[in-house]
């Protein structure tokens, strides 16, 4: 309103502005000189209230979707089709095995709900008491929540001294191991390059040179005898046979085993010393047997094992015996007291695998966890984990070199692992089914004296005897042979890790292979039933 405006024009005006006032007076009431109070809303609409008015809804849709869940649930179920064990099924349950006007197919239905309701009421039940502990666990003190995954539990007496022995001779065996490969280290690189040209060749002119049928059923694993002159047997049947090589005749039956025997290993000085075991077979009627050659049954027997035992090897000292089992764990044993020292876990599936290193200080294992361990046996410690396959590990051996080793998976792969940088070096595509064992050639010269100066070194030729054992030392390691399920032996030259030779020989499985310490063949058990040897073409044996 303007002062010049006339008295009839101010009350028009007066009256507009009534209007709008009583329009948005019925539209928001709001207190003279106040603003909106929002708290006066939140009250009048608080959380509640809400809740009041959504809880029809939120019910109804909570059982939409468990309905839905538990149907879900249901068509993942297995219901017998016969109609004899549905009604037993459901006689079972405590629901009625018949209903008025229902067939055999209303009746799997009515078992299938039954079924899902029951899953649905155990899956709750299991929440409820997941949720009980989480509670017990927030209350428990903060010094439990943060213990770490390794444990250490107190040893025996008889663990610590032999701890404390294994400690003394490895380091021996580590100076006379680390002597040689300096003096390999000062032979000229001409004459390391010929004769590795030379081992290339060899390779490849490997043919079989004997075969023969092993049992009546397959055969799981086969091993050297420290001589080379014999090759050990096991057969699914549990019957361990002595082989003559390269004749291939039997020399003798041993009976023990009840079930397939899984680990095979000659004692390292088994042939030379009369007061000493010869060999020890582990099998899956949970067994670990002690071995004469002289005698057709065992002469020891240690027990502990819960379950399969599918690997077994000597120390290099001799003392001590190692073996792994489908119980989880790979124990350590005293040979003289026939005592066990070490029951070892830290797989969380079954191990499959064990070898130990050639100083003697560490022993690696493998299992169907996909995962390898190397363990210092000089304190108990895990020093390295084998990671990097994407399924079980089956076989894995030590390099003599003492700082590589291989590990064979179900992922086809070989893979190579170095203890010095704590890593995989090397994944080589071996085969194209699952590789099942892995064995580097270790030379019988590993085992002599002191090595010679390389002024006294002779690798001429000249003498074909002393140019041979010293190409046997220097040659130490350097191949590797691979087995599988595709039915071949792969052999692959080591720091290239190059494939040189694919022997061809068995119908299927290959299930073990191992090579003779003096290098002269090598040994194939498989699937089929036999034992295969494999040579270079123009080498008598």
């Amino acid at each position: 309103r303007n002062a010049n405006d006339s008295p009839e024009e101010s009350d028009v005006a007066s009256t507009v502005v009534d209007s709008l006032l009583s329009v948005s007076e019925r539209c928001m009431p709001v207190r003279p000189g106040a603003n909106i109070d929002l708290d006066q809303i939140e009250e009048v609409l608080g959380e509640e209230d809400e809740q009041n008015l959504a809880d029809p809804a939120l019910e109804t849709r909570r059982r939409a979707m468990a309905e839905f869940d538990r149907k879900q649930l249901a068509r993942s179920i297995a219901v017998p089709t016969n109609d004899a064990q549905v009604k037993e099924t459901l006689r079972s349950h405590g629901h009625p095995i018949c209903l008025f006007g229902e067939d055999a197919g209303d009746r799997r239905d009515r078992l299938r709900y039954v079924l899902s309701k029951l899953a649905i009421e155990r899956r709750n039940a299991g929440n409820e008491q997941r949720g009980e502990a989480m509670d017990e666990g927030v209350e428990a003190s903060s010094s439990e929540e943060e213990q770490d995954e390794e444990f250490y539990t107190e040893g025996s007496t008889a663990l610590l001294q032999a701890r404390q022995n294994i400690a003394r001779q490895s380091l021996e065996r580590a100076r006379q191991r680390i002597e040689k490969q300096r003096s390999d280290f000062r032979v000229e690189a001409a004459t390391v390059r010929r004769l590795r040209e030379e081992l290339v060749s060899k390779l490849d002119t490997y043919t079989i040179v004997g075969s023969q049928v092993g049992d009546s059923r397959p055969l799981s694993r086969i091993t050297f005898s420290p001589d080379c002159r014999q090759v050990l047997v096991g057969s699914w049947s549990g019957a361990i046979k002595l082989w003559d090589v390269p004749g291939c005749t039997m020399s003798r039956l041993y009976r023990g085993h009840t079930d397939r025997v899984g680990g095979l290993s000659f004692h390292p000085r088994a042939g030379r010393d009369a007061n000493t075991v010869d060999f020890a077979s582990g099998g899956s009627d949970n067994e670990v047997f002690l071995w004469s050659v002289d005698k057709d049954t065992p002469i020891g027997n240690l027990k502990g094992h819960q379950s399969r035992v599918v690997h077994v090897e000597f120390h290099p000292s001799g003392e001590y015996l190692g073996s792994a089992s489908y119980d989880g764990s790979w124990r350590l044993w005293d040979i003289a007291t026939e005592q066990e020292l070490l029951l070892q876990e830290g797989h969380s599936r079954e191990v499959f695998a064990l070898r130990f290193q050639c100083d003697g200080s560490l022993v690696a294992t493998a299992g169907l966890d996909g995962i390898g361990r190397v363990w210092d046996l000089r304190s108990g410690r895990s020093v390295m984990e084998l990671e990097g396959h994407a399924k079980e590990i089956y076989g894995l051996d030590w390099s003599p070199n003492g700082f590589q080793l291989a590990t064979g998976s179900a992922d086809n792969t070989v893979r190579i692992f170095d203890v010095r940088k704590l890593a995989s070096v090397q994944q080589i595509p071996a085969h194209k089914s699952i590789v099942t064992d892995v064995r580097f050639f270790h030379s019988s010269w590993a085992e002599g004296g002191a090595p010679k100066s390389s002024q006294d070194m002779d690798v001429s030729g000249d003498d074909e005897d002393e140019a041979g054992t010293h190409q046997s030392r220097l040659c130490n390691g350097q191949y590797l042979a691979s087995a599988s399920n595709d039915g071949l032996i792969n052999i692959w030259t080591a720091g290239d890790w190059k494939l040189q030779k694919s022997l061809v020989g068995h119908v299927g499985k290959v299930l073990s292979v191992d090579i003779a310490s003096d290098g002269s063949c090598i040994a194939s058990a498989g699937f089929d039933k036999t034992f295969k040897l494999w040579a270079p073409d123009d080498i008598s044996i």
